[in-house]
């Protein structure tokens, strides 16, 4: 049999409101109030409260010898220690994770979380690391052998002062499990006690609870719907659910042991141990950057050793909300419990068809896939079916099908007569295009092309464009794979005011799941009864729950705003240190806001191969997962912004001083990342 202990940790020394512990809260102390719950929590054997050896905390071990309440008292700063001697001490096997600020914990829930983890076997489970519930309810139940794991390893600061993190960033290693809130909406209640506005708060609420128990999280909920001028008047806001620990300059850089582990393990079974070609280890510095990612909250993610960035990466893009983002994971939960996949098309499809073309300016009729190249490589067979031609002018990348991988330098496997068929052009070069639509006359079915990158359109470009594109019969498409929802709700066409003939949507539509579109005219839309275009996956539930949770989550909200916010301040903080270490020479900034890019050149006797793996190891070493752009999405907090340009002032000096060296490359300890393909030229 299992035996759990409920462990409070309580301490005086709050710096926000000292001795909240034991401030008076409805005639009894706020410990007393968490005490009380801890001890109807289900199936818990012993309640302790762990608190320090200082002086400051004598008044807390002095109530809980009068209440008759076990007390473990260890180091100050050290509460994982002191959790692990309230496990000796009471000879538990599982321990529930309480804090002194929630006095309106509620056992029922409390329960449920350390159920979860004694009736799995899991290491750790909690309600409070994706935010769905109020704050002020939080649970955490990790095993005893975590525990000590933790308190035998664990070294930042951070790690001994929270308890858990060191487990909680280890899901490679350690077993953990969330338990979400059912219902949605409640995230947005907060019943800590962190200020004295917050006690003021919780006092109007408890004068209308019962005061002979535990007050259950739905009584609270019914005594603000009662009486809701409380909460109008009174209710502080939440804390924000996102961002992990912040990383400690003076901790040594990272290691990866397990990612190089995981590695040599999956080139046995999975050629280049990754199925994205921009996610694998060719893109990294070897020996020196993660290989697997166990998991991600908000703008963060970690690695399979435990290493926590800020992701400045955000899965290529495809993560434009956050990742475990409440809000879309709830739509994507209540779909789920309605099924994935049917036999016959879902309601989901015509919600989320309807809504893009609300919303996208080109868009008349919709069509879904699962990747960006399902949608570009869609539009490419309408415009070849709508013009009767065969070949194509390419601006940009536009994914792994032959039509337009034939084209690039990573041409092998596909057919000498489809390489011939696709042209490439630079971006903004009017006169290569208008030659490569001389050179095949009445022949180009479409010109398929990225409307931005990481250069503006020249004036009067996107004119010619669209009266070049009419003049020669040829459809104007748009790949917006990445532009969609970033940019602008409507892509960067409602961005730049030029409308083409059909859009290629995908990455941020989906927030991480897969899915893409293609929309256009309904003429040229028609052209799909006739071509086929068709996948067992196209109207997969999930994904398409999770759009349509996107799109009025974006309606909402300003999500694109903080994009281009958030983007912003990082450029202009970029700006300031490429300027302060004098890099004008060997760096440029390049891009929109909400997604730029580090340009390097060869500079100083120096390869720029060898300059962009210097500054990608930094980046990396200083927390931050990036592979030479920012990709921001909206869960990304002004912290996270600090941080990142707080590598880019390691990075970036650490980038000066190696070239004033002469021998950055010589210097660098291992390979230089090397451009095998490049996607997108800066």
């Amino acid at each position: 049999m299992t035996k759990s202990v409920a462990v409070i940790q309580a301490r005086m020394s709050s710096s926000r409101l000292p001795g909240k512990v034991l401030a008076d809260l409805a005639g009894r102390p706020v410990l007393a109030w968490i005490c009380r719950a801890a001890a109807a929590v289900p199936c818990i054997h012993d309640v302790v409260v762990a608190t320090s050896v200082d002086a400051s905390d004598d008044p807390v071990a002095a109530w809980c010898a009068q209440a008759g309440v076990r007390c473990v008292r260890g180091p100050l700063d050290d509460v994982l220690h002191r959790f692990v001697m309230a496990a000796d001490e009471t000879g538990a096997d599982s321990v529930l994770r309480l804090t002194g600020d929630c006095p309106f914990l509620d056992p029922w829930l409390a329960g449920l979380v350390l159920a979860v983890r004694t009736q799995t076997g899991c290491d750790f489970a909690t309600n409070a690391d994706i935010g769905t519930w109020p704050d002020g309810l939080d649970a955490e139940a990790i095993s005893v052998t975590a525990l000590r794991a933790a308190d035998a390893e664990a070294t930042r600061k951070a790690e001994r002062e929270h308890v858990t993190p060191f487990v909680t960033a280890r899901r490679a290693r350690f077993e953990a499990r969330s338990v979400p809130c059912p219902i949605e909406g409640l995230q947005d209640h907060r019943w800590t006690l962190d200020t004295p506005e917050d006690l003021e708060y919780l006092k109007a609420i408890a004068a209308h609870l019962p005061t002979d128990r535990a007050p259950h999280l739905m009584e609270i909920l019914a005594v603000l719907e009662r009486n809701p001028q409380i909460r109008r008047s009174a209710a502080p806001q939440r804390n924000a659910a996102y961002g992990g620990v912040r990383p400690d300059r003076n901790m040594p850089d990272p290691v990866f042991e397990r990612s190089q582990q995981l590695y040599a393990r999956a080139l046995q079974t999975i050629p280049t141990a990754s199925q994205t070609f921009s996610k694998s280890a060719l893109q990294l510095p070897k020996g020196r950057a993660p290989l697997f990612l166990s998991h991600g909250r908000g703008g963060h993610v970690w690695d399979a050793d435990g290493n926590e960035y800020v992701d400045m990466v955000c899965a290529l893009l495809s993560v434009s909300i956050g990742y475990c983002d409440p809000v879309i994971d709830a739509a994507v939960r209540r779909q789920m419990a309605r099924g994935i996949s049917y036999s016959l098309p879902s309601l989901l499809e015509c919600e989320l068809a309807e809504k893009i073309v609300e919303t996208v300016p080109c868009a008349e009729a919709v069509r879904f896939g699962k990747n960006g190249s399902d949608a570009t490589s869609a539009a490419i067979r309408i415009a070849r079916a709508y013009t009767g031609r065969e070949r194509v002018i390419a601006c940009g990348y536009h994914g792994w099908q032959d039509w337009y991988i034939g084209a690039t330098s990573r041409d092998k496997g596909v057919p000498a007569a489809v390489r011939g068929l696709t042209q490439m052009v630079p971006y903004n070069d009017l006169g290569a295009l208008e030659a490569a639509f001389a050179a095949h006359p009445g022949a180009i079915a479409a010109l398929i092309m990225e409307p931005v990158t990481f250069d503006s359109p020249a004036p009067g470009y996107f004119e010619a464009v669209r009266a070049l594109t009419r003049k020669h019969g040829s459809v104007l498409v748009f790949d917006e794979v990445v532009t969609g929802f970033r940019l602008a709700l409507g892509g960067a066409q409602e961005m730049l005011g030029v409308t083409p003939d059909l859009a290629c949507i995908g990455k941020g539509l989906g927030n991480g799941l897969p899915l893409a579109a293609i929309a256009g005219r309904k003429e040229l839309m028609r052209e799909m009864e006739d071509i086929f275009y068709s996948g067992t996956f196209g109207g997969e539930a999930l994904s398409l729950a999770a759009g349509n949770a996107v799109i009025d989550l974006m309606r909402r909200e300003p999500v694109i705003a903080t994009l281009w916010e958030r983007g912003q301040a990082i450029a202009d903080g970029i700006g300031k240190r490429i300027e302060a270490e004098k890099l004008q020479d060997t760096v440029t900034l390049k891009g929109y806001a909400p997604w730029t890019l580090l340009a390097f050149r060869d500079a100083r006797g120096q390869r720029k191969e060898a300059i962009r793996t210097l500054f990608v190891r930094e980046m990396i070493a200083a927390g931050v997962l990036t592979l030479g752009s920012n990709n921001v999405c909206y869960r990304h907090s002004e912290a996270d912004v600090a941080w990142t340009l707080d590598a880019y002032d390691r990075a970036l000096g650490t980038v000066a001083r190696e070239l004033a060296t002469g021998a950055l490359e010589d210097r660098l300890g291992h390979p230089a990342i090397e451009p095998i393909f490049q996607v997108r030229k800066a």
